[in-house]
Formats: C-alpha cells, sequence, structure tokens
C-alpha cells in the first residue's frame, strides 16, 4: 500500500480502462467517456434510480474491456485491425450490404492495388471468423469485469453489449426485453456519441433513428431523439471529457482499497497481453520481476509497489499498436518502428489523468528510456529517470529477451545478462538496477506455481498454458507428442473445469492463475 491509494476514486480507474479500451478499438482517446457521459445522461432522463443509473455509467466505461481478445486474429485475417475497428464505430454488422460495402473500403484502404482482389476474397471468406469471435470478446469481458470487482448483474450486462433488439446481434443470445436496461441505453448513447464525432448532431440523430426496433430498443431512442440537442451539446462544449466524465458519477465516489487497485491494475495487464500470443505473461512477468529487483536494491516499500504497479501498466500502450506489428515475423518497416515507438506515448496518455496514475505514468511510460538519451519517446538522460524507471527499464529488457517473439527464438537467462552487461558498459542502463534485476532473475520469480488451478491436471495445465500462447490443435499435438484427437479431448475437459467456452476464457484463466511463463519457448501462432 501507498499513502496515495486512499487518493484514486474506482471511477477513475474505471476512465483509464475505457482509454485502453478507445486503443484498441481504435477510436480518438475519450472516445468511451463520450460514451459514458450521454449514457449517464439518457439514464437518467429515463427516471432510473441512482444504482440502475451508476451500473450504466460503469457499463460505458467498460463495455469494450474485452476487445483485445480478438486483435490478433482480426489482425491475421483483415490486416490492421485498429484500421479497420476505427472505421466501423457506426457500422451494422447484422447489415450484410453495408459489410460488404465496408469490406471493399477496409481493402482499399490497407491493401495496394494488384493486391485487393485477394485480400477481398480473404476477408470475404474469413470474415465470418471476425464475427464469431464476440464470444471470446464478451467472456474476456466477462472474466476481466469480475476481476474489477463487479457484481453478476453488471456481468451479464458487459456479456451482451454487442446484442441487438430484433435479435440479430452477437453473440445472439438475448434479445429484446431480456437485454438489460442499463445495456440497451448504453448501447443508444454509444452510437450516438460515435455518430456525433463523425458528422455531429443530426447526423446522430438520422443513424440512431434508423437502428429503432433493430439494434436498438424503441423507447430508450425515443428518448434519445426527443433530447438529442441536450444529450450531446455537450460534448461539444466541454474543455475536458475526462473531468465531465469523473464528475458526473452518478453516486458518492467510491475509494478502492489496495487490493482492489491491485486486482485492477493486474486486469489490465492481462488486457494487453490479450493482444498478441507473443505477449502472453509478458507485464505481470515484468511486474514480478520488477518488483523482486526492487526488494533486492533496497528500494523502499511503498516504490515496491509503485514498480509493481508501473510493471502491470508500462505496456498499456500496446493496445494502440496493430497485432499485425507485433506479430510480424521479419524485419519492421520504417513506419511501423515509428508505431512501435508510440506505444510508450500511448502509456503516457492513457495514464497521465490523475495524480495517483500520473505517478505511476512516470515509471510506466519510461521502461524504453535509456540513461544516454538514445529511448523514447522523450529521449530524457540519466538526470530525469528515477530509481523505479531504472529499474523496470531493466526488468522489462531482461523479460522481453528471454520470451519468444515472431522474430527470433528466446534467449537463454545467460545470453540476456550478458546483453544487460553490454548496455551498462555502453551507458544504457544503470549497473545497479541490472544487478538487481539478474540477482532477482536467479529466483523463481514468475513460475507455473499455480499449476493445479482449477482441478486440472499437469498435462491439462501444459495443454492450456499451449492454447493460451496461440498453438493450434495440430501444433499443440506436435509439441506433446499425442494425437489431434487426444488434444481435442483434453481440451473440452479442461474448458468444462475451468468454466469457459473460448480460447480468450482460457487465456484469461491461465493468466489469472500465473500459469504463463512468458519465457518459455513455444511455436510460432498464427
Amino acid at each position: 500500500m501507498t499513502e496515495a491509494d486512499g487518493e484514486v476514486r474506482r471511477s477513475e480507474l474505471m476512465a483509464a480502462v475505457s482509454l485502453a479500451a478507445d486503443l484498441g478499438m481504435g477510436q480518438p482517446l475519450e472516445s468511451g467517456l463520450a460514451n459514458c457521459v450521454v449514457a449517464a445522461a439518457l439514464a437518467t432522463r429515463l427516471g432510473f434510480e441512482p444504482d440502475l443509473v451508476q451500473r450504466t455509467y460503469d457499463l460505458a466505461l467498460l463495455e469494450h474491456i474485452g476487445c483485445t481478445a480478438v486483435s490478433a486474429e482480426i489482425a491475421h485475417i483483415m490486416g490492421d485491425e485498429l484500421v479497420m475497428r476505427g472505421h466501423a464505430a457506426t457500422l451494422d454488422f447484422a447489415d450484410h450490404k453495408q459489410m460488404f460495402r465496408f469490406m471493399l473500403g477496409h481493402v482499399g484502404r490497407i491493401s495496394p492495388p494488384l493486391g485487393r482482389p485477394v485480400a477481398l476474397a480473404r476477408a470475404m471468406a474469413l470474415g465470418g471468423r471476425i464475427v464469431d469471435g464476440a464470444n471470446e470478446v464478451c467472456e474476456a469481458a466477462r472474466m476481466l469485469a469480475e476481476r474489477c470487482g463487479y457484481e453478476p448483474d453488471f456481468l451479464a450486462d458487459v456479456e451482451c453489449v454487442y446484442e441487438n433488439w430484433d435479435g440479430s446481434g452477437f453473440p445472439g443470445v438475448v434479445a429484446g426485453e431480456d437485454i438489460s436496461l442499463p445495456t440497451r441505453v448504453v448501447q443508444v448513447a454509444t452510437l450516438a456519441a460515435s455518430a456525433h464525432r463523425e458528422g455531429g448532431i443530426d447526423h446522430a440523430v438520422d443513424i440512431v433513428g434508423a437502428r429503432s426496433g433493430h439494434s436498438l430498443a424503441p423507447e430508450i431512442v425515443a428518448a434519445f431523439l426527443a433530447d438529442a440537442q441536450t444529450l450531446l451539446r455537450p460534448l461539444e462544449q466541454v474543455a475536458s471529457l475526462w473531468d465531465e466524465a469523473i464528475g458526473s458519477e452518478p453516486q458518492a465516489a467510491e475509494t478502492p482499497t489496495s487490493d482492489d487497485i491491485d486486482r485492477t491494475l493486474r486486469a489490465i495487464a492481462d488486457l494487453v497481453d490479450l493482444k498478441s500470443p507473443w505477449l502472453r505473461g509478458h507485464s505481470s512477468g515484468v511486474a514480478a520481476l520488477a518488483a523482486s529487483a526492487a526488494t533486492v536494491w533496497g528500494l523502499a516499500s511503498d516504490e515496491v509497489v509503485t514498480v509493481r504497479r508501473a510493471g502491470w501498466l508500462h505496456d498499456v500502450g500496446r493496445i494502440g499498436v496493430s497485432s499485425a506489428i507485433w506479430g510480424r515475423p521479419g524485419p519492421l518497416r520504417p513506419h511501423e518502428w515509428e508505431q512501435v515507438r508510440l506505444h510508450s506515448y500511448y502509456t503516457d496518455r492513457v495514464l497521465d489523468r490523475t495524480p495517483f496514475l500520473r505517478r505511476l505514468a512516470a515509471v510506466a511510460a519510461a521502461h524504453h528510456e535509456r540513461l544516454d538519451g538514445s529511448g523514447y519517446f522523450r529521449g530524457v538522460h540519466t538526470a530525469q529517470l528515477s530509481r523505479p524507471a531504472r529499474l523496470l527499464a531493466a526488468a522489462d529488457a531482461f523479460h522481453a529477451m528471454t520470451e519468444a517473439r515472431p522474430y527470433r527464438e528466446p534467449l537463454a537467462a545467460e545470453v540476456a545478462a550478458k546483453e544487460l552487461r553490454a548496455d551498462v558498459s555502453a551507458g544504457k542502463l544503470d549497473g545497479g538496477a541490472v544487478d538487481a534485476v539478474l540477482a532477482a532473475a536467479g529466483q523463481p520469480v514468475r513460475r507455473s506455481r499455480c499449476e493445479g488451478a482449477g482441478g486440472l491436471t499437469p498435462r491439462e495445465t501444459e495443454t492450456l498454458c499451449l492454447v493460451a500462447r496461440g498453438l493450434s490443435t495440430k501444433q499443440i499435438a506436435r509439441q506433446l507428442t499425442i494425437s489431434p484427437k487426444t488434444v481435442d479431448g483434453h481440451i473440452q475437459r479442461i474448458y468444462a473445469k475451468i468454466g469457459v467456452s473460448t480460447r480468450a476464457g482460457a487465456t484469461v484463466f491461465a493468466l489469472q492463475n500465473d500459469l504463463l511463463d512468458a519465457s518459455q519457448n513455444r511455436e510460432n501462432s498464427p
């Protein structure tokens, strides 16, 4: 615990999650906050009780908390998933003609002229897998929201944000009155705010009105249309949507405990690591290594907590860079490298909102800075880097080198140690920080210590880890020297034991139970 823990509100943590989700949805930062402002105001105008308004408010902030669950899959099929999602905010996924036109436009945006026919054929052939991925997004969202401390009613809300009033939505489990009131309001508010961002109030009125009785609940649409000017005008007038959203929280601000804060930040770490099979376990692994090294280095107890929390959050900006780049097997092109360099900037932008998060941002966003000024994104030197920041930089470098990447095998620990020593000699990394990290790395900092979680056998645990890392059934069979049929049997039993139904759900379970050691080698993944 730190003295600053009492300064943060739960809504501020959830608003930070919303900003991270904006990155993952390819939307401008604070788009989710705009949705929240409209949703809370609309729920109030509908006469909801305060607790139901609060549920609506929270749902608007967290509606896309599972967005990274299928990022790699979308990128594999469609190219840059952020470009696709960025143009899909007002798309009606149940309208096949509109979807076809959208696919044509997307292929035109990301493919050279000669490659467009092949890209379009691929998108049309495999595009259904993206829609099917709604199940994975919803399950991951429910599991992550549960770890943030939400009750079952709210978790049910999160799972049905992509359903439609007429039953044409996804995953297609509920429709009509069976969709909760908070969800119905958030659906209208999100579409309205997105359409407003595209073309103003009149455009929002047209788009929302056209969806009444189809994707949106008629009575909620009617309430919005009756007061659209009042509901949307604040989006054009407020100086800060962050301040407006935090200030419009319906009920008395709830102060989370230190454990609540840690659970939420750890959930954000897993949201980040769902972005790519190559990142599974990275954020939590870096956090554990950095915290252990901080103790070795003699940092004060509150600094150890800061380093651990900054470790969980250091890569939140990765969500704003396409999974196609994180999964690229060859050298990055210059423009791709520039996008990679932006990820620590995005981390800073997500966290630099309140004093509590800003303190973490000062460490988290500096993990690629170097003492000689050769790092990024600020290019600062020794004097501007705190001891926690220097330690996190060393921990991230070591942990990343010992992880598999699409373009290389993981380095052995002794080879990674040699690389870190070379960076010390070159004046890039702090020698004391590196010594502490290497000392900590010789201890069981990140092991599969929860083997047996969920009642799994050792072989089932091993299989689950391979599933979570993105391996196909055939790849798992080769690695375990068993038949694909046997692997299928293992997977079915695993899913039944841990209570999930999708790969994303299995991955979240593995992450939250510390079953993944990101330094383990594995085969390439799709």
